[in-house]
């Protein structure tokens, strides 16, 4: 058990602490919650085909790994707009060869985040999906950009703000240093 402990600290950002294990759960659950509630409830998705699975691998870093570069407000928020603005450009472009479409997507979008220092890695699966998705999601056009992307986007962020800043251990998002 102590080599295990020894090997979460080299790879964790966060401190191995109760607490923090159970804000990360506490966010992440009320995180997803909320976006399912508001694409159910206000979007009126009744079968909740518009709550992305790229926004599970955000609320990872989000909740989870709080202090990593990837997780901070413009790296979330600007990752996934960025890449969804470049997978539905993909779509349209390439529609008909989806082998070349979906690889252009993905590639694309890491270019576009790296370029603008908004690097998050659930972009690419949201770039993904917009090229891969169900006809429900093609149908939405850029429309995909504004919900359920941004809508996600940024109900995973005011949840993260508030969440992650309850404990006295956890403070989000980081400071930038100058």
């Amino acid at each position: 058990m102590k080599k295990f402990f020894k090997q979460f600290k080299k790879i964790n950002t966060e401190p191995l602490e109760r607490s923090n294990i159970v804000w990360s759960w506490i966010g992440s659950f009320i995180g997803i919650m909320g976006i399912v509630l508001f694409h159910r409830n206000i979007l009126g998705d009744s079968d909740l085909g518009l709550v992305i699975g790229s926004f599970g691998a955000s609320a990872v870093l989000v909740y989870g790994a709080i202090h990593s570069p990837l997780a901070q407000p413009r790296n979330l928020v600007g990752g996934h707009i960025l890449s969804a603005l470049v997978g539905v450009v993909s779509y349209k472009l390439f529609f008909g060869n989806i082998l070349l479409c979906s690889a252009f997507a993905v590639a694309t979008s890491i270019l576009i985040m790296q370029l603008t220092l908004t690097l998050h890695p659930p972009g690419g699966a949201t770039a993904l999906i917009a090229v891969l998705g169900s006809e429900h999601i093609h149908n939405l056009g850029f429309i995909y950009v504004l919900y359920p992307v941004s809508t996600g986007a940024f109900i995973l962020l005011i949840i993260a703000i508030i969440i992650n800043n309850i404990s006295k251990n956890r403070k989000y998002p980081n400071k930038i240093k100058t």
